[in-house]
């Protein structure tokens, strides 16, 4: 029998006196009630309840071990209560792992409104460039920016980021100005370490729309993180292609020289991966829900193309 329901059925017994009055309106016997706590009895090798033909009493193991049966039980109903309850409201801690550029620029300074809007939840932020498994690492979602790898993960894709090929005065002063993609291939290029290896196939979509060029980069720098290829192109090192995000101060200040500004920018993809459950406690559904409300990334990238077009026609 299970423990937990003889445990109620015992507890019954005590409150309402007697085998017949415990089973009343509990879908059992008495004969059924009666057996739940003979079992017990046998279990803890001792009596719990004197028996009369009228009425049943405690014994002194019986009142010891009823004391903790009331507090197990309600022990038992708070868990469940508090369960519910979490799935029903967004309560708990919620643990993010997040690219440490997107996270900083983007991520941060929208995540104050989620913890306004749902106060019973505790976000942890970790902030990384690596690819973290989820489900090893105990992490409820992440954030990941590029091409996905094949991980068994659902994805929800949150947008588009635009992303900038540009370089240092001092390299460009040095190593000369490409005026096209294609003459990237002459340059040093600093490459993305993608969990597959670095990323040197870059292509820029077209001006007229027709297609992508395509360039097979070379260099001597990989990298896993965008703000160290920032810190390595302001360096003079080479030519970068990253999120406008994390260039956009420095190509205002001249720190950094935009190039093909004519072209459209390439554009990585944005999705927020999670292991796939089909009862997603609601601190996560909501936070996913709060994300596409909030981040507007698609509509970004979509300036950024009719931004080059009007430049163009104004010419």
């Amino acid at each position: 029998m299970d423990r937990f329901t003889s445990m109620t059925i015992f507890a019954r017994v005590v409150e309402r006196g007697s085998f017949a009055a415990a089973a009343e309106g509990s879908g059992m016997t008495p004969t059924m009630v009666a057996n739940h706590v003979r079992e017990l009895e046998r279990h803890l090798k001792g009596r719990l309840l004197n028996r009369t033909t009228r009425r049943h009493s405690l014994t002194e193991l019986g009142q010891r071990y009823h004391a903790q049966c009331v507090n197990i039980l309600a022990l038992l109903a708070s868990a469940e209560l508090d369960a519910r309850e979490m799935q029903a409201n967004p309560r708990g801690r919620l643990r993010v792992s997040c690219p440490v550029s997107f996270g900083t620029r983007v991520l941060v300074p929208v995540l104050s409104r989620y913890l306004d809007r749902y106060p019973e939840v505790e976000v942890e932020l970790s902030l990384s460039d690596r690819f973290v498994d989820l489900a090893e690492e105990g992490f409820d979602a992440a954030i990941r920016v590029g091409d996905l790898p094949d991980s068994g993960f659902v994805a929800r894709l949150l947008g588009y980021s635009p992303r900038i090929a540009c370089a240092s005065p001092a390299y460009l002063a040095q190593h000369g100005h490409p005026r096209e993609p294609a003459e990237l291939a002459q340059h040093h290029c600093l490459a993305f370490m993608q969990p597959n290896g670095p990323e040197r196939d870059w292509r820029f979509p077209r001006p007229d729309g027709n297609g992508a060029e395509r360039v097979k980069v070379r260099g001597r720098l990989d990298v896993n993180g965008g703000m160290a290829l920032r810190e390595a192109a302001l360096a003079g090192i080479g030519v970068i292609l990253q999120p406008r995000m994390i260039l956009h101060d420095d190509l205002e200040a001249g720190r950094l020289v935009q190039l093909f500004p004519d072209w459209p920018a390439p554009t990585w993809p944005i999705h927020l991966v999670y292991l796939p459950d089909t009862r997603m406690p609601p601190k996560l559904e909501r936070f996913i829900a709060f994300l596409a409300e909030s981040l507007d990334l698609e509509a970004s990238a979509n300036a950024n193309v009719k931004a080059a077009r009007r430049k163009r026609t104004q010419r």
